[in-house]
């Protein structure tokens, strides 16, 4: 299924639903909540929703604002292995459904983002220590 597809069946609406959702179970998450800054949790619901409206509907918010994605760039300061992979896509799965995001285009949302987040993997598993912003708070 092309991204064009997707959108059509998902919309705008159901990639806001469906970031607000990921955002909501990640905060409490005891794996990758302590990766995110809690004053910047908005924000960083704001980056993705932008990044998969870039990359799916072509809208060019998240390149006026941020430039090129670089996402393993952009992560490299975070100790994502597989554990940190799995979860990602985990509660990203869950939110699909909790924003009743349709299943044809879940199926293939899904296997976009397990794509994505095997391709954030930047340490084994069990090695490196987590950065973790919110211990200067």
């Amino acid at each position: 299924m092309d991204e064009e597809s997707i959108m059509n069946l998902v919309g705008r609406a159901g990639i806001e639903r469906m970031t607000k959702a990921f955002y909501a179970k990640v905060k409490d998450d005891d794996i990758l909540g302590p990766m995110y800054p809690e004053a910047d949790m908005a924000g960083a619901e704001e980056r993705l929703r932008d990044f998969l409206l870039f990359r799916l509907a072509a809208d060019e918010t998240y390149l006026q604002k941020r430039g090129h994605p670089r996402l393993r760039a952009r992560h490299m300061p975070f100790t994502i292995g597989i554990k940190e992979r799995d979860r990602w896509v985990e509660l990203m799965d869950a939110a699909m459904v909790e924003a009743e995001i349709p299943a044809e285009a879940a199926t293939a949302l899904s296997k976009f983002f397990a794509q994505v987040a095997d391709f954030m993997r930047n340490t084994p598993e069990g090695g490196g220590v987590h950065f973790n912003p919110r211990a200067n708070q």
